[in-house]
Parts: structure tokens; C-alpha cells; sequence
């Protein structure tokens, strides 16, 4: 696909897009990854949540998309520089003392930005794959399945602002603000669970004692936290079907601002 070529989704033209990805900067993270080095990945010392994940995840896109511009005009963590990304999220946040969600959002241009919000407070372990340590859950979310299936395609594969399909997921299950606890699975045509609307999900398997998340191949997002439950050995990869979902079961969802939230399936 050519960055100048026409884009469509589900056979239907879209406007122009940007790829992104979204993280959370918490002055508390480089203390926990100090504490439990054999849970997180390089750099121990980034209060940014899974930084090279969040990278790796925009190079991948802008090379799946064909954006050239954006590696030879883009800025040096375009070309995998890691150090150049901090200092370039550094210099946008406007309190270190505090946690912030930053999107982190690049142009086929290569233009890159960075869109800052406030971040409410979240227990330090909550960034760590369930069972690392003892935690402090909230209440869980509630996860719904969409009554409609997604087309998989190169939108849902890598993180863009073309979102309308996961909009319209969120709204047919009532999700009508970012600060609801609930979360939709987004299910393709052949009724697999590619992912969540915002999250990556787990389930546990009957007659198991692991969890499992979607494989890439039902359509879903290679998200950060997904990539990292699975190096950590959280999670393997398994074909969920919603046949194969239990109204009330428990699970857990992830994503790269929250880390790893308890939630339970809602069928009824």
C-alpha cells in the first residue's frame, strides 16, 4: 500500500490517517522496575510505560503502510533511536512529578507529535502481568461483545486515528465516555474475538490453569501490553470464539496507559 494511494476501510474510502500510540509517564515506574528487573523490559530506568514497545509499534506501521517519508524526514526514534524518543517526551511534559497519557501520533510525513492529558492515579504494580505481586484492584470492568463484526484489515492490525469502526463498536454497547469502566470485544466474521475496543483481552481456558489472548491472525492489534504478557509468560496465544465465552467468567484486559485491569465477561 502506497502512502499515496487511496486509503479505504471495509471498502469505503477514509480521509487521511496518522498511526499512533498511546502511554502513560509515571514518575513511580523506574522505582518499581528497580524493584522487579525480572518483569520489565529495557529501559529499567523510563517512567514511560513500556517505551520501546510503543516504538517498535509506530515503526511497524509506518513500515506496513509504505510511509518512506516518515524514516527518511521523520525524527531518529523513527529510525530506532530509543533515546531520542525520551528526550523528545521529555520536553512535553509540563510536571514530572505527575502521571500523564500521552499519544504519541506520527504523520506519513514524518511530522511527529505528542497530545498530553492528565492521568488519574493507578497502583504501580497494576503495570505488571497479574500474579507479580500482591495489588489493589478496583472494582473490574465489565467487557461486552459487539453485536456487529469488524472486517479485519491493516486499520485494525496497527494502531491509527481511523478508529470509526471501534467507535461504533463502544457506542453500540453503550460506551459513550473514556471514563466508563467498560470494554467491548471487537469480533471479526468468522465470530473470533479479535480484541478490545481500548484493551488487549485474557481469558482463562476451561480445564486450564493459563490464560490466553487472541493470535494475530483473528485481525487484532499487536498491542504493547500484549506483547509483553506474552514475553513474560502471562498469557499464550488461543482462538476464542464468542461461543466459547461464559456470561459472568473473569478476565483481564491491558493496555499501555492503565497496565493490566480486572474485568468480567457480561453476555446477558
Amino acid at each position: 500500500m502506497s502512502s499515496s494511494s487511496p486509503v479505504t476501510i471495509n471498502g469505503h474510502a477514509t480521509p487521511a490517517f496518522d498511526i499512533f500510540s498511546s502511554l502513560r509517564y509515571d514518575p513511580e515506574l523506574p522505582k518499581l522496575a528497580s524493584q522487579h528487573p525480572e518483569h520489565f523490559p529495557e529501559p529499567l530506568n523510563s517512567p514511560y510505560y513500556l517505551l520501546a514497545h510503543h516504538r517498535d509499534r509506530l515503526i511497524n506501521a509506518a513500515r506496513y503502510f509504505e510511509w518512506k517519508k516518515a524514516f527518511e524526514e521523520g525524527p531518529a526514534w523513527m529510525k530506532g533511536d530509543l533515546n531520542s524518543l525520551q528526550e523528545f517526551l521529555d520536553s512535553r511534559i509540563p510536571d514530572r512529578h505527575r502521571p500523564w497519557r500521552l499519544k504519541l501520533v506520527v504523520h506519513r510525513s514524518g511530522h511527529a507529535w505528542c497530545e498530553i492529558a492528565e492521568a488519574g492515579p493507578i497502583d504501580p504494580l497494576n503495570f505488571m502481568v497479574p500474579g507479580s505481586g500482591a495489588r489493589s484492584d478496583p472494582s473490574p470492568w465489565r467487557v461486552f461483545v459487539d453485536s456487529k463484526a469488524t472486517f479485519p484489515s491493516g486499520f485494525t492490525a496497527h494502531k491509527t486515528t481511523a478508529r470509526d469502526d471501534y467507535t461504533d463498536a463502544r457506542l453500540r454497547s453503550g460506551i459513550t465516555t473514556p471514563t466508563q469502566t467498560d470494554e467491548v470485544l471487537i469480533i471479526n466474521n468468522n465470530g473470533e474475538v479479535m480484541e478490545g475496543s481500548i484493551t488487549t483481552p485474557y481469558f482463562r481456558r476451561r480445564g486450564g490453569s493459563s490464560w490466553v489472548t487472541p493470535p494475530l491472525k483473528c485481525g487484532g492489534n499487536a498491542g504493547t501490553t500484549r506483547r509483553y504478557a506474552l514475553a513474560q509468560g502471562f498469557c499464550t496465544e488461543q482462538v476464542i470464539t464468542v461461543s466459547d465465552l461464559v456470561d459472568g467468567e473473569e478476565c483481564w484486559l491491558s493496555n499501555g496507559v492503565r497496565g493490566f485491569i480486572r474485568a468480567v465477561v457480561v453476555l446477558k
